[in-house]
């Protein structure tokens, strides 16, 4: 993305060939990258041994670079970096040397297996992630023109309150609510010639709610419109929506990514020309790199250089902690579903979910085998149950938890819980709680790293106070 205003001066334009050969280099060595296993791109990302050896004094791991701006060596090369001429990171709010090291690898990793070129921009947050992915395609050409967009009424409550609040309330444009995520006839009903695009969060937070994503992406498509994913839950480890045809994919990096909790962040990755009926050649040949040079960097959302370090640190081993914490959840979805005192349970893994079948097309560890030769069909650390009593039952359930932490949290390598209808999706409402089937005596429960005996445990005494 060049600008046509700065008549190149030939300082200026030495400084663009340079760029040019720099650009070709690394295009050679993401295309070298793209051939690689899925744990190999995830220890090493952009970060070869020569760009350790040439530029971070052979550094083995990424550097955190905790500085808020770039220097230059002259006029020419300022006028070049700020004109966008040149690759170059200018300014922490925009770009940053650590930040592009996560975002090519996020890009990577999300691009597995998809015969697409893929971009990522990270962000400061899951929330600032969804709000960039949706901006760009809800540009108004004029003040009264009627807008749309569908999304699954199944999803994190910030996220039903952004689209809610944020955009229906306070700025007039509609959300179209699919509550029965699985029809894909449901989300081609919704969607006319005013729709924007079609937003699915798979698996939702906190009702393990899922949808067809090649028959939503082909649905979407057909009306000119990006399909937008949310797989924070799964992770590029389990599930990889542009295989599958979608155009947009956000996170929250805070969760599962980075599971240590020690660090906030979320991303967009987009495959290179997403469908879309907006009139913008440059947003749809690259999504995120138009979002990160243009309305990313006047809004700010910017991910700081020690988040990012915390998470592209954490990515490296982001298969193994998936594969661990889903064999637990596994075992402990099946202790509740034969407890007494639990009316039901929502966890994909489990034969008797519904929507078990759909999930297992979908989420699979990446580079495993089966004893039948095939992936292995892996569901997340996610899950929520009810408990066969009052809202009151369920709270001195909870408040009994002596190894779970009550946290508004997800993702971690320690086991959380929380009580949503009182916590994530409260500010909703009673009447959208309902649409999105968040009675008040349902527990989300994240499972941890700890051996799931004991959480079974912890459980099961928490329990016992249901009379």
């Amino acid at each position: 993305m060049m600008s046509d205003t700065v008549a190149q001066s030939a300082g200026v334009q030495r400084y663009v060939e340079k760029a040019e050969r720099m650009l070709k280099a690394h295009s050679r060595y993401v295309a070298e990258m793209r051939k690689l296993k899925f744990d190999t791109i995830a220890v090493h990302g952009l970060y070869s041994v020569q760009e350790s050896i040439e530029k971070n004094q052979g550094s083995v791991i990424e550097p955190i670079y905790m500085s808020t701006s770039e220097a230059y060596r002259d006029s020419d090369e300022l006028e070049a970096a700020l004109a966008y001429l040149i690759p170059s990171w200018v300014y922490t709010r925009i770009h940053n040397p650590t930040i592009h090291y996560l975002e090519t690898t996020l890009a990577l990793m999300e691009g597995y297996g998809c015969d697409c070129e893929t971009s990522a921009l990270a962000t400061s947050s899951g929330m600032s992630a969804v709000f960039i992915a949706t901006e760009p395609l809800l540009v108004r050409k004029t003040g009264s023109e009627k807008m749309n967009f569908v999304a699954t009424a199944q999803c994190y409550g910030g996220t039903y309150q952004q689209f809610s609040a944020r955009r229906m309330q306070e700025q007039g444009i509609e959300v179209r609510w699919v509550v029965h995520a699985h029809d894909t006839e449901e989300w081609a009903s919704l969607i006319d010639e005013n729709t924007r695009f079609v937003y699915g969060e798979m698996p939702s937070n906190p009702g393990q709610s899922i949808f067809d994503i090649a028959g939503v992406a082909e649905v979407a498509h057909r009306a000119g419109v990006p399909l937008i994913v949310d797989s924070t839950v799964a992770t590029p480890a389990l599930m990889r929506p542009l295989q599958h045809g979608a155009d947009i994919v956000v996170h929250s990096s805070s969760k599962s990514m980075t599971m240590s909790g020690f660090g906030i962040g979320g991303a967009v990755i987009s495959r290179n020309n997403i469908v879309s009926n907006v009139d913008n050649p440059e947003m749809k040949e690259n999504f995120a790199i138009y979002a990160k040079l243009l309305p990313f960097r006047d809004y700010g959302p910017c991910i700081s250089p020690f988040n990012a370090g915390i998470t592209l640190s954490e990515l490296k081993t982001l298969r193994c902690k998936m594969e661990m914490v889903s064999r637990s959840t596994q075992k402990v979805a099946e202790f509740l579903e034969s407890h007494p005192k639990v009316e039901q349970v929502h966890y994909l893994g489990l034969p008797s979910d519904p929507l078990h079948g759909l999930a297992s097309k979908y989420m699979k560890l990446v580079d495993s085998e089966g004893p039948d030769g095939k992936p292995m069909n892996l569901f997340g650390h996610l899950m929520s149950f009810r408990v066969r009593g009052s809202a009151q039952d369920t709270r001195d359930v909870f408040d009994r938890f002596h190894r779970i932490f009550r946290a508004t949290d997800l993702g971690r390598i320690k086991s959380v819980a929380t009580i949503p209808a009182i916590s994530t999706h409260l500010q909703q409402g009673e009447e959208a709680r309902r649409m999105a089937d968040v009675p008040p005596t349902l527990i989300r429960l994240c499972v941890g790293g700890e051996h799931p005996d004991d959480i079974i445990n912890d459980l099961d005494q928490a329990l016992a106070v249901v009379q």
